[in-house]
């Protein structure tokens, strides 16, 4: 959803990186705002995707991926057997359960990115089912993959926010700056 993003500091690239990455977080969670779980679990659409599934995909993403730039196994395995569960409320989660798991990774991407010494170090990434090759990816490359996930995802959860109710971007974000907060209990 529309935001603005003001310039970095001279010489903070990753704090550029993280406000845009901030940015494209605020969109889904604006994306959620005044909703029920049930509604943001609806499927407006043709796809299957929702607003709640998207939440979910996109923290467990950006989990995965920073916990990999650490050697370490992503908090959640998903392979073809559990796949689809990423992109939809399992059991007993709330919006408000992801909404929150979701700013802890935030701050967990922040402190880490903030904490490596260069952008130009690297961390490997082993061939998987989605993953050709092994590869050497940068520090650089992973938060701009970041980006790229987060704003493609809030973009489809514009579309889906506007298929509920009707609701733009603008008018979230008048809401947000309002004070409303999303994920409300149903």
């Amino acid at each position: 959803m529309v935001t603005h993003v003001g310039p970095e500091e001279p010489g903070d690239e990753r704090g550029a990186l993280l406000a845009f990455l901030a940015e494209q977080r605020g969109s889904i969670r604006r994306a959620l705002l005044g909703l029920t779980d049930e509604q943001a679990s609806s499927r407006p659409s043709a796809s299957e995707l929702s607003l709640a599934g998207l939440l979910k995909h996109v923290a467990e993403v950006e989990q995965g991926w920073i916990a990999r730039a650490k050697a370490e196994p992503p908090a959640v395995h998903r392979d073809e057997s559990n796949w689809h569960e990423c992109f939809r409320l399992v059991g007993d989660e709330t919006v408000a359960d992801q909404l929150a798991y979701y700013e802890k990774v935030a701050a967990e991407t922040e402190a880490f990115i903030r904490s490596v010494p260069s952008l130009d170090d690297t961390f490997l990434v082993a061939k998987a089912s989605w993953n050709p090759r092994d590869e050497w990816l940068s520090m650089r490359w992973l938060c701009l993959h970041l980006i790229r996930e987060t704003a493609r995802h809030a973009g489809h959860a514009d579309i889906i926010r506007e298929s509920l109710d009707g609701a733009t971007a603008f008018e979230l974000v008048a809401r947000e700056q309002g004070g409303e907060q999303g994920g409300e209990q149903g």
